[in-house]
């Protein structure tokens, strides 16, 4: 019999994990799949986690039409942290005479050699494994993967997925967005029911804003959570900090909330909201972490020696995927490589664009760039 092993966090469980199982199952003449959701996933750090009842409840809602796959709290019983070595080794011993798969996702074989004794993994099973997004890098990846194990070749079977991340669902259902086109019915029910990642405060933003400007928040959130360990913060730092930077934009949906509100002298208008964010952070919303009111503070102007939190924000809210303006896709990409040199090439943009148009530059934006300058030593 061929048995797989389907090991991660689901935080949360999402089409793309049901649809990969059942191409397995089509392709691969898998006969059985155990779902192994993690206790503590070691490459998982920082992120916005569900305990593992829900998460085992979520699995058990997601894969029940499913006859082959059942769903394993080994993992989450044996408690600390999650190493597929030891999962490997557990259920070899269990189906010896069987044949052992162990299915990895195409962006996780990349990484592979890097994982706590992936000899003993492959002592015991045969990766599995099919693209994400792009089949070229996944063809590239197996290739690698077989050059450096040459006597444990991974094992491929045909599907491409969609481009669907857990990050992204849980900050939609943090924010109260539809996360039905990802997530099966009873999962998003299950979630709503029991608000697994529902953030109530972060939503009373949308009361505040046009719906054009919310949808531009949402944005700015994905981009933010997704990219915050590049900053080196936690989801939870970067999802309310992003929530809440333009939360101020509208002062005549704000109302008494901003009464005591006090802007600083010389603040071009487009600026303010960021004060007045900082502000309706700290005496409405009740944020007390100085990182995350800074961050809104400063997502305008920027500021001299911004701290990474900042540099995320500032840069998410000027590049989430619904802006459109020469240079953004090669900003983009300069942000994945580098927040503080992409930051500079932003601050430029922003001031040349302001120059072209004559309108002035604020000087917390000249000082921040000259910063960057002297920093570079330019």
């Amino acid at each position: 019999m061929k048995i797989a092993i389907f090991g991660g966090a689901f935080n949360p469980v999402h089409n793309e994990h049901i649809n990969l199982v059942q191409s397995a199952i089509k392709t691969a003449g898998i006969d059985k799949v155990f779902i192994m959701p993690s206790h503590i996933s070691p490459h998982k750090t920082g992120k916005i986690f569900a305990d593992a009842t829900h998460r085992i409840k979520s699995c058990e809602l997601a894969f029940k039409n499913i006859p082959q796959a059942q769903v394993s709290d080994f993992e989450i019983l044996q408690g600390g942290v999650s190493y597929s070595y030891l999962t490997c080794e557990h259920f070899k011993k269990q189906y010896p005479n069987d044949e052992l798969y162990f299915i990895i996702g195409a962006d996780m074989l990349e990484y592979f050699p890097h994982w706590k004794n992936p000899e003993r993994i492959l002592n015991c099973v045969t990766l599995l494994s099919c693209a994400r997004e792009d089949d070229k890098s996944f063809a590239l990846a197996v290739q690698n993967f077989n050059k450096k194990y040459p006597n444990n070749k991974v094992a491929t079977f045909d599907y491409i997925g969609d481009k669907v991340s857990s990050t992204a669902v849980r900050t939609l259902s943090a924010l109260g967005e539809d996360i039905l086109p990802f997530v099966p019915k009873q999962v998003k029910n299950y979630l709503d029911e029991h608000q697994i990642y529902t953030q109530n405060k972060l939503i009373k933003v949308r009361e505040l804003l046009t719906e054009e400007r919310w949808q531009h928040t949402v944005r700015v959130c994905l981009m933010a959570v997704k990219n915050c360990g590049l900053a080196g913060v936690d989801e939870l730092t970067a999802l309310t900090a992003a929530a809440l930077h333009d939360c101020a934009k509208y002062p005549e949906k704000c109302g008494d909330l901003l009464a005591g509100f006090k802007c600083p002298q010389g603040v071009p208008n487009p600026v303010v909201h960021q004060f007045a964010g900082a502000y309706m952070a700290v005496n409405y919303f009740k944020i007390t972490n100085p990182a995350v009111i800074s961050a809104i503070k400063y997502h305008t102007s920027g500021r001299k020696n911004m701290s990474p939190l900042e540099k995320l924000i500032f840069l998410s809210d000027m590049l989430e995927e619904g802006r459109s303006f020469d240079g953004v896709n090669e900003l983009r990409t300069l942000f994945y490589k580098d927040l503080t040199l992409c930051l500079k090439a932003a601050l430029s943009h922003q001031i040349k664009y302001l120059h072209s148009t004559g309108k002035p530059v604020y000087n917390l934006t000249q000082k921040a760039y000259d910063f960057l300058k002297g920093e570079n030593n330019e």
